[in-house]
């Protein structure tokens, strides 16, 4: 009998292969200090991510543009950063007290300057994370504009086709373009893309802003330009670190600034002594899950209370939100707008302020009279961030040299995640956090379980999930092998290992807090990237993911107040 193994490698293992090579060669990268995307230096990069194509990045080997992609990057990047040779990565190192205005992206929350035609910058205040998220946009960016490129240029002294010199007349003119210039400008370039006129119209207005309505030409025009300018000219763009980012990065900086504000403001209303429950989710589901009812229950009686709050989340009833905010203010919360850099807002809330009476959750006016708990809820942590802010947070605070531990009774983490057994909307009650890329596993008693959640009209799932470096480098084949492993994960996401790893350190090891903390983890499904057209980039949650969020959220708050 034959007992040799085969010993080819399958798509999973070169994936996953790709990522770590990904990862070694960004630290490099960073720890040299610039380097050049479509250089030599940035090569491993282009070669790695073109072996993975990732499901996010859609048809990134293909000769064709990916225009889903695109759109995805292009919310998480800076406006105008397509126009840019140089991209320096800047710690916070004063920009917001100068004449540039912060241009912030519109779907992740950090300041980025553009200081003149060439060279924008962006701020990393949230760790390595951020640096490896933008890399690997820009590394996609790039290569779209090569493809961009290579269909226009017709020769080596930089002859274009008329599909580009139509089109650059098109940005160009200082006009407003009439829907019949649109529609041909539309036209070159699906030529130029590689996709039809209906792919292009139907993402269109999607990249359009108020500002610039003709913003999808004007970034293929850009990104054509300067890779024009490169092949050409060999005038290469370069993406840079700051020596001062190199020097802080790692050290908690933002963090400690963080969490020690956070302390002060405790101490000075008295509470740093009482039972605090700590939540990591957004700065809306708690504050309202306490209040809609004090604020809206005469007006809405018969409305199920997933339906008031889903019309809380629309856009035209922000005048109802200010109003929930206005009453949480009067009842005992204390929002901390963050001026660290974290980019992590804080919502305090003393259970003794609040009138039980009104809220329409069960809860015990014995553990409320008694414990008098304290719910402290911070905005969502980004990537290995987690680690950074719930370190600081869980340590004693420090104060006329006095040490004072907190009474921190439990950590609830509620996140959005992916997921690979279900669909958008659906929870996951992870039962261990395993790290991408390593045997590193973090098992852990979750309060919450499957049959708090079941029968409210939505799926819930239980079992491991993966802490992944980024969310947007996986692929199917990964995907396929996480979900039909042993491991058996039911999702992925980019913080659970980070908070654990901390939380273990404080409870365990440490003993910052009382090792008996409470852990609750619960997360919704942003997406399934096992199905296809189900990834990030496919869009947002939009109302579907209203329920989830507040069934979580009235779980976790129903489990601490009573």
């Amino acid at each position: 009998m034959n007992t040799k193994k085969h010993h080819s490698r399958t798509r999973a293992q070169e994936s996953s292969n790709a990522i770590e090579r990904m990862y070694i060669t960004m630290r490099h990268l960073f720890n040299r200090g610039f380097y050049k995307p479509m250089g030599i230096s940035g090569e491993t990069l282009r070669q790695s991510l073109l072996l993975l194509r990732p499901e996010i990045y859609g048809s990134i080997g293909e000769e064709k543009a990916e225009l889903e992609g695109l759109l995805y990057v292009i919310d998480r990047l800076p406006t105008g950063i397509e126009e840019c040779t140089f991209i320096n990565l800047t710690s916070d190192e004063g920009y917001g007290n100068s004449h540039f205005k912060p241009i912030i992206p519109e779907k992740r929350r950090r300041n980025c300057y553009r200081i003149d035609a060439e060279q924008m910058n962006i701020e990393i205040t949230r760790g390595r994370s951020e640096i490896y998220d933008i890399l690997t946009h820009l590394t996609f960016l790039f290569i779209e504009s090569h493809k961009i490129s290579n269909r226009v240029l017709i020769d080596e002294q930089g002859a274009t086709t008329r599909d580009w010199i139509k089109l650059e007349k098109a940005v160009l003119s200082k006009k407003k373009l009439t829907q019949d210039e649109r529609e041909v400008a539309i036209t070159h370039v699906a030529n130029i893309l590689g996709r039809t006129f209906k792919e292009l119209r139907s993402v269109y207005d999607e990249f359009a802003t108020t500002s610039q309505p003709e913003r999808l030409l004007h970034i293929v025009y850009w990104l054509g330009k300067l890779a024009i300018e490169e092949q050409i000219h060999n005038n290469k763009r370069t993406v840079t670190f700051s020596p001062v980012l190199r020097e802080r990065i790692g050290h908690h900086i933002h963090g400690e600034i963080w969490a020690d504000s956070i302390k002060a403001t405790l101490l000075k209303n008295d509470l740093l002594e009482r039972p605090i429950h700590i939540i990591s989710a957004n700065m809306h589901s708690v504050m309202n899950t306490l209040f809609v009812s004090s604020v809206l229950k005469p007006t809405k009686p018969t409305k199920d209370v997933f339906e008031v709050y889903e019309s809380l989340s629309r856009k035209e009833n922000e005048g109802l939100r200010n109003k929930i905010n206005k009453e949480a203010l009067l009842r005992g919360m204390i929002y901390i707008k963050d001026t660290s850099g974290a980019n992590i807002d804080v919502q305090i809330f003393d259970t003794n302020k609040i009138d039980v009476s009104k809220i329409d959750i069960e809860v015990s006016e014995k553990v409320l009279k008694e414990d008098k708990p304290v719910i402290l809820v911070m905005d969502y942590a980004f990537g290995e961030q987690a680690y950074e802010t719930i370190d600081e947070l869980l340590k004693p605070y420090k104060n006329k040299g006095k040490n004072t531990h907190l009474n921190v009774e439990s950590v609830s983490i509620m996140g959005k995640a992916g997921i690979l057994e279900g669909g958008k909307g659906d929870i996951m009650i992870p039962s261990a956090h395993i790290f991408e890329g390593t045997a590193d596993n973090y098992p852990f008693s979750n309060e919450l379980k499957k049959k708090d959640l079941e029968g409210q009209g939505v799926d819930v799932y239980e079992g491991s999930m993966i802490t992944v470096l980024g969310t947007s480098l996986q692929n199917k084949d990964i995907l396929k092998f996480f979900y039909n492993s042993t491991w058996q994960v039911i999702g992925l996401e980019m913080e659970g290992a980070h908070y654990q790893k901390a939380i273990q350190a404080a409870s365990k090891v440490r003993s910052s807090i009382s090792s008996n903390v409470k852990v609750r983890y619960a997360y919704y499904a942003s997406d399934n990237p096992l199905e296809t057209g189900a990834t990030l980039a496919s869009g947002g949650l939009g109302t579907s993911g209203v329920r989830p969020t507040y069934l979580i959220t009235r779980t976790i708050l129903k489990q601490i107040l009573n």
